[in-house]
Protein backbone atom coordinates (compact mmCIF):
# COMPACT_ATOMS: atom_id res chain seq x y z
CA UNK A 1 0.00 0.00 0.00
CA UNK A 2 1.78 3.12 -1.12
CA UNK A 3 1.18 6.58 1.15
CA UNK A 4 -1.57 8.07 -1.40
CA UNK A 5 -4.23 5.26 -0.95
CA UNK A 6 -6.91 5.76 1.72
CA UNK A 7 -6.45 3.85 4.87
CA UNK A 8 -9.63 1.36 5.17
CA UNK A 9 -10.59 -0.34 8.68
CA UNK A 10 -10.70 -4.26 7.73
CA UNK A 11 -11.35 -4.76 11.80
CA UNK A 12 -7.86 -6.23 12.32
CA UNK A 13 -8.26 -5.28 15.71
CA UNK A 14 -11.48 -6.02 16.19
CA UNK A 15 -11.87 -9.95 15.21
CA UNK A 16 -14.97 -9.90 16.99
CA UNK A 17 -17.25 -7.99 14.49
CA UNK A 18 -14.92 -9.29 11.29
CA UNK A 19 -17.04 -11.02 8.64
CA UNK A 20 -19.95 -10.62 10.48
CA UNK A 21 -22.96 -9.24 9.46
CA UNK A 22 -23.28 -6.71 11.58
CA UNK A 23 -20.05 -5.32 9.91
CA UNK A 24 -21.74 -5.10 7.03
CA UNK A 25 -24.59 -3.86 7.90
CA UNK A 26 -22.26 -0.76 9.21
CA UNK A 27 -19.82 0.04 6.98
CA UNK A 28 -18.32 3.13 5.70
CA UNK A 29 -20.64 1.98 2.52
CA UNK A 30 -23.62 0.99 4.34
CA UNK A 31 -23.61 4.14 6.33
CA UNK A 32 -23.36 6.31 3.40
CA UNK A 33 -26.53 4.10 1.63
CA UNK A 34 -28.35 4.97 4.58
CA UNK A 35 -27.71 8.56 4.21
CA UNK A 36 -28.59 8.33 0.49
CA UNK A 37 -31.85 6.30 1.20
CA UNK A 38 -33.14 9.22 3.47
CA UNK A 39 -32.56 11.67 0.62
CA UNK A 40 -34.39 9.43 -1.70
CA UNK A 41 -36.75 8.42 0.59
CA UNK A 42 -37.88 12.10 1.73
CA UNK A 43 -37.73 13.27 -1.85
CA UNK A 44 -40.14 10.21 -2.71
CA UNK A 45 -42.47 11.26 0.08
CA UNK A 46 -42.50 14.93 -0.75
CA UNK A 47 -43.35 14.10 -4.00
CA UNK A 48 -46.33 12.71 -2.64
CA UNK A 49 -47.08 15.33 -0.92
CA UNK A 50 -47.09 17.86 -3.53
CA UNK A 51 -44.09 19.82 -2.73
CA UNK A 52 -41.19 17.75 -5.18
CA UNK A 53 -42.18 16.68 -8.80
CA UNK A 54 -42.05 12.90 -9.07
CA UNK A 55 -39.61 12.94 -11.75
CA UNK A 56 -37.46 14.58 -9.09
CA UNK A 57 -38.10 12.09 -7.18
CA UNK A 58 -37.25 9.46 -9.42
CA UNK A 59 -33.75 11.36 -10.75
CA UNK A 60 -32.94 11.41 -7.01
CA UNK A 61 -33.67 7.73 -6.30
CA UNK A 62 -31.43 6.88 -9.50
CA UNK A 63 -28.71 8.87 -8.41
CA UNK A 64 -28.77 7.65 -4.64
CA UNK A 65 -26.34 4.64 -5.22
CA UNK A 66 -23.47 4.61 -3.14
CA UNK A 67 -21.79 2.87 -6.05
CA UNK A 68 -21.55 6.30 -7.09
CA UNK A 69 -19.84 7.94 -4.63
CA UNK A 70 -16.02 7.56 -3.20
CA UNK A 71 -16.42 7.00 1.03
CA UNK A 72 -12.90 8.50 1.64
CA UNK A 73 -13.01 11.28 -1.15
CA UNK A 74 -16.58 11.98 1.38
CA UNK A 75 -14.55 11.74 4.10
CA UNK A 76 -12.01 13.92 3.43
CA UNK A 77 -14.23 16.87 2.05
CA UNK A 78 -16.27 16.22 5.61
CA UNK A 79 -13.49 18.27 6.80
CA UNK A 80 -14.24 21.23 5.53
CA UNK A 81 -17.86 21.47 7.24
CA UNK A 82 -17.09 19.47 10.15
CA UNK A 83 -19.92 16.34 8.37
CA UNK A 84 -20.30 14.28 5.61
CA UNK A 85 -23.58 15.18 4.50
CA UNK A 86 -22.88 18.62 3.08
CA UNK A 87 -19.91 16.86 0.59
CA UNK A 88 -22.79 14.26 0.30
CA UNK A 89 -25.44 16.26 -1.04
CA UNK A 90 -23.45 18.20 -3.60
CA UNK A 91 -22.36 15.58 -5.20
CA UNK A 92 -25.12 14.06 -5.23
CA UNK A 93 -26.89 17.55 -6.95
CA UNK A 94 -24.58 17.12 -9.61
CA UNK A 95 -25.69 13.81 -10.57
CA UNK A 96 -28.98 14.55 -10.29
CA UNK A 97 -28.36 17.35 -12.71
CA UNK A 98 -26.47 15.54 -14.98
CA UNK A 99 -29.66 13.18 -15.03
CA UNK A 100 -32.26 15.99 -14.90
CA UNK A 101 -30.96 19.87 -14.26
CA UNK A 102 -34.55 21.07 -12.68
CA UNK A 103 -34.80 17.81 -10.43
CA UNK A 104 -31.31 19.26 -9.08
CA UNK A 105 -33.17 22.02 -7.26
CA UNK A 106 -35.48 19.40 -5.37
CA UNK A 107 -32.41 17.45 -3.72
CA UNK A 108 -32.24 18.06 0.16
CA UNK A 109 -35.10 20.11 -0.39
CA UNK A 110 -35.89 22.14 3.43
CA UNK A 111 -33.31 19.74 4.99
CA UNK A 112 -29.90 20.13 7.23
CA UNK A 113 -27.34 17.83 7.88
CA UNK A 114 -28.23 17.03 11.19
CA UNK A 115 -31.83 15.20 9.54
CA UNK A 116 -29.88 13.51 7.40
CA UNK A 117 -26.99 12.18 9.30
CA UNK A 118 -29.64 11.01 12.29
CA UNK A 119 -31.94 9.51 10.40
CA UNK A 120 -29.67 7.60 8.47
CA UNK A 121 -27.82 6.62 11.68
CA UNK A 122 -31.36 5.67 12.59
CA UNK A 123 -31.64 3.55 9.85
CA UNK A 124 -28.26 1.74 10.45
CA UNK A 125 -28.70 1.04 14.01
CA UNK A 126 -32.32 -0.13 12.53
CA UNK A 127 -30.99 -2.57 10.01
CA UNK A 128 -28.28 -3.92 12.19
CA UNK A 129 -30.72 -4.75 15.16
CA UNK A 130 -32.93 -6.50 13.08
CA UNK A 131 -29.62 -8.96 12.45
CA UNK A 132 -29.15 -8.75 15.92
CA UNK A 133 -32.29 -10.14 17.07
CA UNK A 134 -32.29 -12.66 15.23
CA UNK A 135 -28.78 -14.15 16.07
CA UNK A 136 -30.32 -13.49 19.88
CA UNK A 137 -33.37 -15.90 19.26
CA UNK A 138 -31.04 -18.24 18.09
CA UNK A 139 -29.29 -18.00 21.23
CA UNK A 140 -32.09 -18.22 23.00
CA UNK A 141 -33.17 -21.55 21.72
CA UNK A 142 -29.97 -22.87 21.92
CA UNK A 143 -30.01 -21.95 25.83
CA UNK A 144 -33.51 -22.55 26.17
CA UNK A 145 -32.51 -26.49 24.55
CA UNK A 146 -29.59 -26.91 26.69
CA UNK A 147 -31.56 -25.60 30.11
CA UNK A 148 -34.30 -27.96 29.25
CA UNK A 149 -31.79 -31.00 28.67
CA UNK A 150 -29.66 -29.97 31.62
CA UNK A 151 -32.52 -29.40 34.12
CA UNK A 152 -31.36 -31.80 36.70
CA UNK A 153 -27.71 -31.87 35.84
CA UNK A 154 -25.83 -31.17 39.19
CA UNK A 155 -22.81 -29.20 39.26
CA UNK A 156 -21.19 -27.01 41.44
CA UNK A 157 -22.08 -23.83 42.27
CA UNK A 158 -19.12 -21.25 42.76
CA UNK A 159 -19.45 -18.32 44.38
CA UNK A 160 -16.26 -15.68 45.08
CA UNK A 161 -14.68 -18.75 43.10
CA UNK A 162 -15.25 -21.20 45.47
CA UNK A 163 -17.61 -23.68 45.61
CA UNK A 164 -21.06 -23.07 47.55
CA UNK A 165 -23.63 -25.47 47.05
CA UNK A 166 -24.99 -27.84 44.49
CA UNK A 167 -26.84 -26.49 41.43
CA UNK A 168 -27.74 -27.93 37.80
CA UNK A 169 -26.04 -26.38 34.88
CA UNK A 170 -30.13 -26.22 33.24
CA UNK A 171 -29.95 -23.64 36.07
CA UNK A 172 -27.06 -21.74 35.14
CA UNK A 173 -28.05 -22.06 31.62
CA UNK A 174 -31.52 -20.97 32.51
CA UNK A 175 -30.04 -17.79 33.92
CA UNK A 176 -27.88 -17.16 31.04
CA UNK A 177 -31.27 -17.33 28.97
CA UNK A 178 -32.70 -14.78 31.26
CA UNK A 179 -30.16 -12.08 30.16
CA UNK A 180 -30.63 -12.77 26.99
CA UNK A 181 -34.40 -12.39 27.14
CA UNK A 182 -34.34 -9.46 28.94
CA UNK A 183 -31.51 -7.84 26.63
CA UNK A 184 -33.29 -8.91 23.71
CA UNK A 185 -37.29 -7.39 25.32
CA UNK A 186 -35.35 -4.16 25.14
CA UNK A 187 -33.40 -4.00 21.83
CA UNK A 188 -36.80 -5.24 20.66
CA UNK A 189 -38.48 -2.00 22.10
CA UNK A 190 -35.93 0.36 21.02
CA UNK A 191 -36.17 -1.34 17.21
CA UNK A 192 -39.87 -0.73 17.05
CA UNK A 193 -40.19 2.25 19.04
CA UNK A 194 -37.20 4.34 19.36
CA UNK A 195 -35.49 4.88 16.54
CA UNK A 196 -37.01 8.30 15.09
CA UNK A 197 -36.74 9.78 11.65
CA UNK A 198 -35.02 13.43 12.17
CA UNK A 199 -36.56 16.48 10.40
CA UNK A 200 -36.14 20.00 12.01
CA UNK A 201 -35.01 21.82 9.33
CA UNK A 202 -31.92 24.29 9.78
CA UNK A 203 -32.77 24.99 13.80
CA UNK A 204 -35.75 22.50 14.28
CA UNK A 205 -38.98 24.46 13.38
CA UNK A 206 -38.96 22.99 10.19
CA UNK A 207 -38.81 26.28 8.76
CA UNK A 208 -37.56 25.26 5.49
CA UNK A 209 -40.00 22.55 4.91
CA UNK A 210 -42.71 24.65 5.55
CA UNK A 211 -41.80 27.26 3.18
CA UNK A 212 -41.20 24.89 -0.08
CA UNK A 213 -44.66 23.28 1.14
CA UNK A 214 -46.01 27.06 0.79
CA UNK A 215 -44.62 27.80 -2.67
CA UNK A 216 -44.87 24.40 -4.34
CA UNK A 217 -48.11 22.68 -3.19
CA UNK A 218 -51.19 24.61 -3.68
CA UNK A 219 -53.16 22.34 -1.45
CA UNK A 220 -50.65 23.18 1.42
CA UNK A 221 -51.37 26.78 1.01
CA UNK A 222 -54.84 26.48 2.08
CA UNK A 223 -53.75 26.00 5.56
CA UNK A 224 -50.49 27.45 6.01
CA UNK A 225 -49.30 24.38 5.84
CA UNK A 226 -50.03 22.62 8.88
CA UNK A 227 -51.62 19.34 7.46
CA UNK A 228 -48.13 19.28 5.72
CA UNK A 229 -45.80 19.46 8.57
CA UNK A 230 -48.23 16.87 10.21
CA UNK A 231 -47.59 14.38 7.58
CA UNK A 232 -44.16 14.96 6.42
CA UNK A 233 -42.75 12.83 9.51
CA UNK A 234 -45.08 10.14 9.59
CA UNK A 235 -44.83 9.49 5.68
CA UNK A 236 -41.09 9.32 6.05
CA UNK A 237 -41.14 7.08 9.23
CA UNK A 238 -43.17 4.91 7.27
CA UNK A 239 -41.22 5.15 4.27
CA UNK A 240 -37.86 3.99 6.22
CA UNK A 241 -39.49 1.60 8.53
CA UNK A 242 -38.82 3.93 11.60
CA UNK A 243 -40.57 5.87 14.04
CA UNK A 244 -42.23 8.95 13.97
CA UNK A 245 -41.04 11.67 16.63
CA UNK A 246 -43.48 13.96 18.35
CA UNK A 247 -40.87 17.03 17.80
CA UNK A 248 -37.39 17.03 15.89
CA UNK A 249 -35.03 15.88 18.29
CA UNK A 250 -31.85 17.65 17.02
CA UNK A 251 -30.86 18.59 21.20
CA UNK A 252 -33.07 16.12 22.74
CA UNK A 253 -31.25 12.80 22.26
CA UNK A 254 -32.84 10.19 23.94
CA UNK A 255 -33.03 8.12 21.41
CA UNK A 256 -28.94 7.56 21.12
CA UNK A 257 -28.81 7.42 25.11
CA UNK A 258 -31.58 4.55 25.47
CA UNK A 259 -30.36 2.62 21.93
CA UNK A 260 -26.85 3.09 23.56
CA UNK A 261 -27.60 1.44 26.87
CA UNK A 262 -29.94 -1.36 25.58
CA UNK A 263 -26.73 -2.30 23.46
CA UNK A 264 -24.49 -2.33 26.65
CA UNK A 265 -27.35 -4.80 28.41
CA UNK A 266 -26.85 -6.81 25.61
CA UNK A 267 -23.17 -7.13 25.62
CA UNK A 268 -23.14 -7.41 29.36
CA UNK A 269 -25.29 -10.44 29.07
CA UNK A 270 -23.63 -12.10 26.50
CA UNK A 271 -20.03 -11.38 28.00
CA UNK A 272 -21.37 -13.12 31.68
CA UNK A 273 -21.95 -16.44 29.54
CA UNK A 274 -18.73 -16.11 27.83
CA UNK A 275 -16.85 -15.39 30.80
CA UNK A 276 -18.72 -19.04 32.49
CA UNK A 277 -17.62 -20.96 29.54
CA UNK A 278 -14.25 -19.53 29.85
CA UNK A 279 -13.98 -20.58 33.54
CA UNK A 280 -15.55 -23.74 33.37
CA UNK A 281 -13.83 -24.81 30.07
CA UNK A 282 -10.30 -24.53 32.07
CA UNK A 283 -8.13 -27.73 31.96
CA UNK A 284 -8.39 -28.65 35.80
CA UNK A 285 -12.22 -27.59 35.20
CA UNK A 286 -13.80 -29.19 32.00
CA UNK A 287 -17.23 -29.00 32.50
CA UNK A 288 -17.44 -26.96 28.95
CA UNK A 289 -16.06 -27.10 25.64
CA UNK A 290 -16.55 -24.40 22.84
CA UNK A 291 -17.90 -25.61 19.37
CA UNK A 292 -14.58 -26.72 17.71
CA UNK A 293 -13.77 -25.64 14.17
CA UNK A 294 -10.28 -25.76 11.54
CA UNK A 295 -8.04 -23.59 13.32
CA UNK A 296 -10.24 -21.69 16.45
CA UNK A 297 -8.81 -21.63 19.59
CA UNK A 298 -5.16 -22.16 18.43
CA UNK A 299 -1.79 -20.80 19.93
CA UNK A 300 0.68 -19.16 18.02
CA UNK A 301 3.36 -21.09 20.20
CA UNK A 302 1.53 -24.30 22.31
CA UNK A 303 0.44 -26.87 19.49
CA UNK A 304 -1.85 -28.28 22.13
CA UNK A 305 -3.73 -25.23 23.20
CA UNK A 306 -8.01 -24.92 22.16
CA UNK A 307 -8.34 -21.71 23.89
CA UNK A 308 -12.21 -19.93 24.23
CA UNK A 309 -11.51 -18.32 21.40
CA UNK A 310 -15.07 -17.30 21.07
CA UNK A 311 -15.91 -16.58 24.50
CA UNK A 312 -12.50 -14.39 24.58
CA UNK A 313 -14.26 -12.25 21.46
CA UNK A 314 -17.47 -11.76 23.45
CA UNK A 315 -15.54 -10.86 26.29
CA UNK A 316 -14.15 -8.26 24.87
CA UNK A 317 -16.94 -6.65 22.81
CA UNK A 318 -18.64 -6.57 26.50
CA UNK A 319 -15.98 -4.83 27.54
CA UNK A 320 -15.67 -1.57 25.33
CA UNK A 321 -19.15 -1.29 24.91
CA UNK A 322 -19.97 0.46 28.35
CA UNK A 323 -17.50 3.18 27.90
CA UNK A 324 -18.73 4.02 24.70
CA UNK A 325 -22.33 3.85 25.39
CA UNK A 326 -20.33 6.29 28.48
CA UNK A 327 -19.52 8.92 25.67
CA UNK A 328 -22.64 8.74 23.76
CA UNK A 329 -24.41 9.68 27.28
CA UNK A 330 -21.87 12.51 28.21
CA UNK A 331 -22.66 14.16 24.63
CA UNK A 332 -26.08 14.11 25.26
CA UNK A 333 -26.01 17.20 27.09
CA UNK A 334 -26.38 19.46 23.78
CA UNK A 335 -26.34 22.76 23.60
CA UNK A 336 -28.23 26.03 21.79
CA UNK A 337 -30.56 24.46 18.64
CA UNK A 338 -26.90 22.31 17.54
CA UNK A 339 -24.15 22.24 19.47
CA UNK A 340 -20.10 22.31 18.22
CA UNK A 341 -18.40 19.15 19.04
CA UNK A 342 -21.66 17.09 20.86
CA UNK A 343 -23.03 15.98 17.94
CA UNK A 344 -19.80 15.39 16.01
CA UNK A 345 -18.82 12.99 19.49
CA UNK A 346 -21.47 10.73 18.91
CA UNK A 347 -20.87 8.88 15.21
CA UNK A 348 -18.10 7.14 16.29
CA UNK A 349 -18.89 5.73 19.40
CA UNK A 350 -22.58 4.71 17.91
CA UNK A 351 -21.44 2.78 14.97
CA UNK A 352 -18.88 1.15 17.25
CA UNK A 353 -21.59 -0.54 19.55
CA UNK A 354 -23.98 -1.76 16.94
CA UNK A 355 -20.54 -2.92 15.55
CA UNK A 356 -19.52 -4.85 18.96
CA UNK A 357 -22.86 -6.01 19.93
CA UNK A 358 -23.57 -7.43 16.38
CA UNK A 359 -20.43 -9.35 16.66
CA UNK A 360 -20.87 -10.66 19.66
CA UNK A 361 -24.53 -11.75 19.12
CA UNK A 362 -23.61 -13.62 16.26
CA UNK A 363 -20.74 -15.17 17.70
CA UNK A 364 -22.78 -15.74 21.36
CA UNK A 365 -25.14 -17.81 18.89
CA UNK A 366 -22.52 -20.00 17.25
CA UNK A 367 -21.09 -20.57 20.62
CA UNK A 368 -24.37 -21.61 22.23
CA UNK A 369 -25.49 -23.21 19.82
CA UNK A 370 -21.90 -25.87 19.51
CA UNK A 371 -21.28 -25.61 23.74
CA UNK A 372 -20.44 -29.34 24.69
CA UNK A 373 -20.93 -30.16 28.02
CA UNK A 374 -19.76 -32.99 30.60
CA UNK A 375 -22.16 -33.72 32.72
CA UNK A 376 -19.24 -36.24 33.81
CA UNK A 377 -16.97 -34.10 34.65
CA UNK A 378 -19.15 -31.28 36.57
CA UNK A 379 -20.44 -34.76 38.98
CA UNK A 380 -16.34 -35.32 39.62
CA UNK A 381 -15.96 -32.04 40.62
CA UNK A 382 -19.11 -32.39 43.00
CA UNK A 383 -16.89 -34.30 44.59
CA UNK A 384 -13.56 -32.75 45.13
CA UNK A 385 -14.24 -31.54 48.54
CA UNK A 386 -15.35 -34.69 50.33
CA UNK A 387 -19.02 -33.67 50.81
CA UNK A 388 -18.33 -29.92 51.91
CA UNK A 389 -20.30 -29.03 49.10
CA UNK A 390 -23.83 -30.14 51.11
CA UNK A 391 -22.53 -28.84 54.13
CA UNK A 392 -25.55 -26.35 54.59
CA UNK A 393 -27.55 -29.44 54.58
CA UNK A 394 -26.27 -31.39 56.68
CA UNK A 395 -26.14 -28.32 59.26
CA UNK A 396 -30.00 -27.43 58.44
CA UNK A 397 -31.50 -31.72 59.15
CA UNK A 398 -28.85 -31.96 62.51
CA UNK A 399 -30.41 -28.63 63.36
CA UNK A 400 -33.53 -30.46 64.42
CA UNK A 401 -31.67 -32.58 66.47
CA UNK A 402 -28.90 -30.81 67.96
CA UNK A 403 -30.52 -27.20 68.00
CA UNK A 404 -29.35 -24.37 64.66
CA UNK A 405 -26.03 -22.92 67.09
CA UNK A 406 -24.77 -26.80 67.72
CA UNK A 407 -25.49 -28.13 64.24
CA UNK A 408 -23.91 -25.07 62.83
CA UNK A 409 -20.82 -25.04 65.48
CA UNK A 410 -20.12 -29.20 65.09
CA UNK A 411 -20.06 -28.14 60.95
CA UNK A 412 -17.22 -25.13 61.17
CA UNK A 413 -15.33 -28.02 63.13
CA UNK A 414 -16.29 -30.95 60.76
CA UNK A 415 -15.79 -29.08 57.54
CA UNK A 416 -12.42 -27.72 59.07
CA UNK A 417 -10.93 -31.19 59.78
CA UNK A 418 -12.27 -33.06 56.57
CA UNK A 419 -10.81 -30.01 54.79
CA UNK A 420 -7.40 -30.43 56.89
CA UNK A 421 -7.49 -34.51 56.95
CA UNK A 422 -8.84 -35.31 53.15
CA UNK A 423 -11.12 -37.27 54.40
CA UNK A 424 -14.92 -37.29 53.31
CA UNK A 425 -17.23 -35.18 55.71
CA UNK A 426 -19.30 -37.78 56.58
CA UNK A 427 -16.91 -40.06 57.66
CA UNK A 428 -15.51 -36.64 60.03
CA UNK A 429 -19.45 -36.79 61.43
CA UNK A 430 -19.72 -40.64 61.80
CA UNK A 431 -17.27 -39.94 64.61
CA UNK A 432 -18.34 -37.22 65.68
CA UNK A 433 -19.48 -37.31 70.18
CA UNK A 434 -22.21 -34.82 69.42
CA UNK A 435 -23.73 -37.66 66.76
CA UNK A 436 -22.85 -41.08 69.09
CA UNK A 437 -25.84 -43.37 68.02
CA UNK A 438 -27.93 -40.56 66.16
CA UNK A 439 -26.97 -41.26 62.46
CA UNK A 440 -24.67 -43.53 60.98
CA UNK A 441 -21.45 -43.20 58.22
CA UNK A 442 -23.82 -44.75 55.51
CA UNK A 443 -26.86 -42.38 56.80
CA UNK A 444 -24.46 -39.25 56.05
CA UNK A 445 -23.34 -40.38 53.03
CA UNK A 446 -26.45 -40.41 51.68
CA UNK A 447 -27.00 -37.22 52.97
CA UNK A 448 -24.18 -36.26 51.95
CA UNK A 449 -24.89 -36.40 47.76
CA UNK A 450 -25.09 -33.57 45.89
CA UNK A 451 -27.48 -34.24 43.86
CA UNK A 452 -29.98 -34.46 46.04
CA UNK A 453 -29.24 -31.16 47.17
CA UNK A 454 -30.22 -28.68 44.12
CA UNK A 455 -33.17 -27.25 45.39
CA UNK A 456 -36.00 -25.62 43.36
CA UNK A 457 -33.35 -25.68 40.74
CA UNK A 458 -35.60 -27.66 38.33
CA UNK A 459 -38.80 -25.46 39.31
CA UNK A 460 -36.37 -22.09 38.45
CA UNK A 461 -35.32 -23.65 35.20
CA UNK A 462 -39.09 -24.30 34.37
CA UNK A 463 -40.31 -20.84 35.24
CA UNK A 464 -37.43 -18.98 32.55
CA UNK A 465 -38.54 -22.15 29.89
CA UNK A 466 -41.91 -21.13 30.33
CA UNK A 467 -40.98 -17.09 29.94
CA UNK A 468 -39.03 -18.36 26.43
CA UNK A 469 -41.88 -19.92 25.31
CA UNK A 470 -44.39 -17.21 25.55
CA UNK A 471 -41.82 -14.66 24.15
CA UNK A 472 -40.71 -16.78 21.43
CA UNK A 473 -41.42 -15.26 18.11
CA UNK A 474 -44.14 -16.49 15.70
CA UNK A 475 -43.21 -18.16 12.86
Amino acid sequence: MTSSQPMIDTGLFSPVRSGTPAEAATSDTACLQAMLDTEAALARVQARLGTVPESAARAIGEAARAEHFDPHELAVQARGAANPVVPLVRRLTALVAARDADAAHSVHQGSTSQDILDTGLMLVAARTLDLVLADLDRTAAALAGLAARHRDTPMAARTLGQHAVPTTFGLKAAGWLQGVLDARDRLRRVRTQGLPVQLGGAAGTMAGYLEYALLHAPDAAADGGRRYIEELPGALAAELDLTEPLVPWHTVRTPLADLGAALALLTGALGGIAADVQLLSRTETGELAEPAAEGRGTSSAMPHKRNPALSALIRAASYQVPSLVGTLMQVSVHDDERPSGAWHAEWLPLRDCLRLAGGAAHTAAELTEGLTVHEDRMLANLDLTGGLVVSERLAALLSVELGRAEAKALLGRASAQAATSGRHLADVLAQAPDLAGRRSADDLRKLSDPAHYTGAAGQLVDRVLGRFRLDRPAD
